[in-house]
């Protein structure tokens, strides 16, 4: 789907585009958001933008890895937003790949995302404060939301972390561990996106690139608070991550030495009963107790002191 909007005199309204109105109005600013395009849709960048073949090819493609291209004329952005579905436990990132001109901006993703279309119902009803200020002042509010809506995600990855984490100090199973690999490969992920993020909007706060203004860079700089924050949290829940699955492997030892305790109480056991079966039993003609009447008996009287006492012994040794 492909949605155009054009800012001209302050006044923003959706057209149909037609590459004759980009010059039509001298002046005005551009906006066309590629929705899961078709091969004609994105046929544009190509006509009448005549973007370079490489950064047709990138922001089509899943790059998996933010990146920011600079082409003089205009500037090639690759951000990802995220979203923690705490449901189904599932960690979902989603592509943003963003052509910044100096009065166009065009911006293509795979599927709805809320930043995207926040500032697309703003500008359908004309209540756009930052386009008429220019399409990076518009650029950098779509990304301000974009990585405002990281925190809500950030306490569900946190409110898991803590969930698992009682689950590991009271009855860890195998289905424990499995949830401490499946948020620890999250949390990696998180990483991986964010730390470059920050680095590439620090990069556009300094203002290194001509399609950004120097009063529009200057706003950026709160974008890269933010995610100074963010990848500051992804640290910490790495760290709580690796402590959960360290606590994790003591309780499983923990409870493997228990049963290791008690199997060698139980082998302590029986192995004094076997010696004095094995006493009692010897082939021989002359046994004190082979032909007396209470004998068998006694040798059952034996067996129930010898564990008496060595269950007594294990108590008092703290053992059981």
């Amino acid at each position: 789907m492909l949605t155009y909007y054009r800012c001209a005199g302050g006044t923003i309204e959706r057209l149909d585009f037609e590459a004759a109105r980009l010059k039509e109005k001298p002046g005005a600013f551009h906006w066309i958001d590629l929705e899961d395009p078709t091969a004609q849709e994105a046929s544009i960048l190509e006509n009448p933008f005549h973007f370079h073949p490489l950064a047709i090819e990138d922001s089509l493609a899943e790059l998996q890895h933010p990146k920011v291209d600079d082409y003089d004329a205009y500037m090639l952005l690759v951000v990802h937003g995220i979203r923690f579905d705490a449901p189904t436990d599932e960690f979902v990132t989603r592509e943003l790949d963003v052509f910044l001109g100096p009065d166009y901006l065009i911006t293509h993703h795979d599927g709805p995302m809320r930043s995207i279309s926040s500032a697309r119902e703003q500008c359908g009803k004309n209540l756009q404060a930052a386009m008429p200020r220019g399409v990076d002042f518009l650029l950098h509010q779509i990304l301000d939301q974009m990585f405002e809506h990281y925190f809500p995600n950030l306490d569900a990855i946190e409110d898991k972390i803590q969930l698992v984490q009682v689950e590991v100090f009271e009855k860890p199973t195998r289905e424990t561990l499995d949830r401490i690999f499946v948020l620890k490969r999250d949390v990696q992920k998180l990483r991986r996106i964010c730390m470059p993020q920050r680095e590439i909007v620090h990069r556009l706060s300094r203002g290194e690139f001509k399609v950004i203004s120097p009063k529009a860079a200057l706003y950026f700089r709160d974008i890269y608070d933010n995610l100074y924050r963010i990848v500051d949290a992804s640290f910490s829940y790495q760290d709580m991550m690796q402590g959960t699955l360290d606590a994790y492997l003591s309780a499983i030892n923990n409870r493997l030495n228990e049963t290791m305790k008690r199997l060698t109480v139980l082998g302590a056991i029986f192995a004094s009963m076997t010696v004095i079966t094995g006493v009692d039993g010897m082939s021989f003609d002359y046994v004190a107790e082979l032909k007396w009447r209470y004998g068998y008996p006694l040798v059952f009287v034996i067996m129930a002191a010898v564990t008496g006492a060595l269950v007594w012994f294990f108590k008092k040794k703290q053992w059981v």
